[in-house]
């Protein structure tokens, strides 16, 4: 059943993203290994927008409604019942999933996986004895970006930069604190998303330092897609409703 699976992984995830970029980069000027990254985690992400755009359209609607779920959950502090009873209703009425948002990090997990192998073993020359019949072999694949990072080694320079790409992505998504509002729950909550905000890009960068600076490249470049994406979409008005 593992092998199955794993199989499975190969022929769908591993094997196209592979090729895909062992194309890219026959085509890339220079064969930059690093332009050959970003140019892939371009086309990932342009695949996978529809999906994102969803997530962080969930998340400004949360947002958009946190102000009742404040009001319901101080009015009924002590009948956890009736307040989840009344959020969820919010979230009828609001046409708001509050899940809605979670199947884009869900998709991105197994690509970071196939990305990782495709990083760790895609440059073995014996590897690319595995391409598809429509894709040159270069029969040698140059790690490095821009003729000064082996992007086959881990890099602290690039970690750095992917940790504040998560940093600024996670900080945008965050609600404006409401100064009015006081009390063990605002405190709780507002200590939680500092907690996850620092968290993250931290948790990041520790774990690409261990990593081929490659994933980070990758990691860098999807997170500026983000905050780019983040700021066009949080930037727009809401429709009024009538």
């Amino acid at each position: 059943m593992f092998n199955y699976i794993v199989n499975i992984f190969n022929i769908l995830l591993y094997k196209p993203l592979f090729n895909f970029l062992v194309l890219l980069y026959n085509y890339v000027p220079g064969h930059d290994f690093g332009i050959s990254i970003i140019l892939l985690t371009l086309v990932i992400r342009f695949i996978l927008y529809p999906l994102s755009l969803k997530a962080v359209e969930s998340q400004k609607n949360i947002q958009r409604v946190q102000p009742k779920i404040k009001e319901i959950q101080e009015k009924y502090k002590d009948n956890k019942e009736k307040q989840a009873k009344e959020i969820l209703e919010v979230y009828k009425t609001e046409k708001i999933n509050p899940f809605g948002g979670l199947l884009f990090p869900i998709i991105q997990l197994p690509i970071l996986i196939a990305l990782y192998q495709v990083f760790w073993q895609g440059l073995n020359p014996q590897e690319l004895l595995n391409l598809y019949s429509f894709v040159s072999n270069p029969g040698h694949i140059n790690s490095m970006f821009l003729g000064v990072i082996d992007l086959s080694k881990p890099n602290a320079i690039i970690a750095i930069l992917s940790g504040l790409a998560q940093y600024y992505q996670t900080k945008m998504l965050l609600p404006k604190k409401d100064r009015s509002k006081t009390g063990k729950d605002s405190d709780f909550s507002r200590i939680m998303q500092t907690q996850m905000t620092y968290f993250l890009p931290v948790f990041t960068i520790i774990i690409l330092f261990g990593l081929p600076s490659a994933l980070g490249v990758y990691w860098t470049a999807s997170g500026i897609f983000s905050i780019v994406q983040q700021y066009f979409i949080l930037k727009k008005p809401e429709e009024k409703k009538l």
